[in-house]
């Protein structure tokens, strides 16, 4: 079997690390590690913008739980976040007013910069675009569960 990707797959897997070096240094610029960023942005994202299921951070950002263990504990000891117990199995990370402020000031900022590309755009691309990456999502996940 051959092991050479398609010209179509390179260039997918190009865009897709040069949209990731973006973000890298947005967050490098913005004075945060990515997985800080990747945990203020998932709670911005989430609707309420002041906290999330640990959970929903760990399924929504594809980061490691221990990845996400270490960059809460460390925005914790920075009074970024502190977690609540939801139940017994679940905790809600939430923003203090300092990290209420600074997920305003990154990940608030890289939102609003995503919200004007897309609304930059004709409705019809954002939502072609959308249900493309959705059925390669989707595709590519039943095609892994054979693996």
């Amino acid at each position: 079997m051959s092991c050479n990707p398609s010209v179509t797959m390179k260039r997918y897997n190009h865009l897709i690390g040069e949209i990731d070096a973006v973000y890298h240094k947005m967050s490098l610029k913005l004075g945060l590690s990515d997985s800080a960023m990747i945990i203020l942005y998932t709670i911005c994202d989430n609707g309420n913008e002041t906290s999330c299921l640990l959970q929903d951070i760990c399924r929504r950002s594809g980061l490691s739980k221990q990845t996400i263990n270490s960059a809460i504990r460390k925005l914790e000891a920075e009074g970024i976040l502190y977690l609540e117990s939801v139940s017994p199995k679940s905790k809600n990370v939430c923003l203090t007013e300092a990290g209420k402020h600074l997920a305003a000031q990154s990940a608030g900022q890289i939102i609003t910069i995503e919200n004007e590309i897309f609304a930059s755009w004709p409705w019809e691309d954002v939502q072609k675009y959308l249900e493309l990456t959705e059925a390669f999502l989707r595709a590519l996940q039943k095609k892994a569960k054979s693996l």
